[in-house]
């Protein structure tokens, strides 16, 4: 049997309501999208990488930037974030999705292969190490589904915050869903530390990351490089370690 089409989609969009352009700030010397990308394009489960962002004119800089870096780009709505998804993959003719957020420049190659070889080694509906017990670094996310399932959700769920937080859904119903949820080894289970991009402090955080580790590691650096730095220097962790996660509701 062939493997799926297995399409990796970046939501992405410059009006964030606590760090408005984030996913284009400079980490390092490269925007935040770029170092995502970047990350993306060292994994050896992806086919393809699509950026899904809106079709409103504040996002013209990032279509402008995928132009500019040969990724592909797909413009959706603002608001309906999960139907912007599920176009963006219909588009591409993805079979199986892996689910990515701009916010996330430290997300590791190696956890994102994981995710999408445990999903096609098992019969399931869902894999995921953020959508239920969280045991990761917050930032540290793969989740991973079939283009079927998500577009069923699209058609046939109206709720808001499902259409806003696209695989909600899956994770509120689990019932209806075969999901596995994967934990992170014990010595990487810090599901207190912020690796996102959401507020000035997580840019601090994430520029002092990169220079230390960048120039000895490469741009592509695990979460076993980044853990071990953290240890080593827990002062980092003080940077952006009272900002606080948005509720999903």
């Amino acid at each position: 049997m062939p493997k799926p089409r297995v399409v990796a989609s970046i939501e992405a969009r410059m009006g964030s309501s606590r760090l408005p352009g984030k996913v284009l700030m400079d980490i390092c010397g490269k925007p935040a999208l770029h170092r995502l990308v970047e990350r993306l394009g060292a994994c050896q489960s992806l086919d393809e990488i699509v950026v899904a962002t809106s079709s409103h004119s504040t996002d013209d800089v990032l279509a402008d930037w995928c132009d500019q870096h040969q990724v592909k780009c797909f413009r959706g709505s603002e608001e309906d974030v999960l139907n912007r998804v599920v176009q963006a993959h219909q588009w591409m003719k993805t079979e199986v999705i892996v689910e990515v957020t701009g916010d996330c420049p430290l997300t590791d190659p190696e956890v994102i292969d994981l995710g999408v070889d445990t999903f096609l080694a098992h019969d399931v509906d869902v894999v995921s190490n953020c959508g239920m017990k969280l045991t990761w670094p917050m930032g540290q996310y793969v989740q991973v589904f079939s283009y079927s399932a998500l577009d069923e959700v699209d058609r046939t769920v109206a709720d808001s915050a499902v259409h806003e937080h696209v695989s909600l859904y899956f994770y509120e119903n689990p019932d209806r869903y075969r999901i596995i949820n994967l934990m992170a080894p014990r010595r990487w289970q810090h599901p207190e530390w912020r690796f996102q991009l959401d507020y000035a402090e997580d840019l601090q955080f994430q520029n002092e990351i990169y220079r230390r580790l960048e120039p000895k590691h490469g741009s592509c650096f695990g979460t076993e490089e980044v853990v071990a730095l953290l240890k080593r220097e827990p002062q980092l962790i003080e940077i952006n370690g009272h900002c606080e996660e948005k509720s999903t509701r």
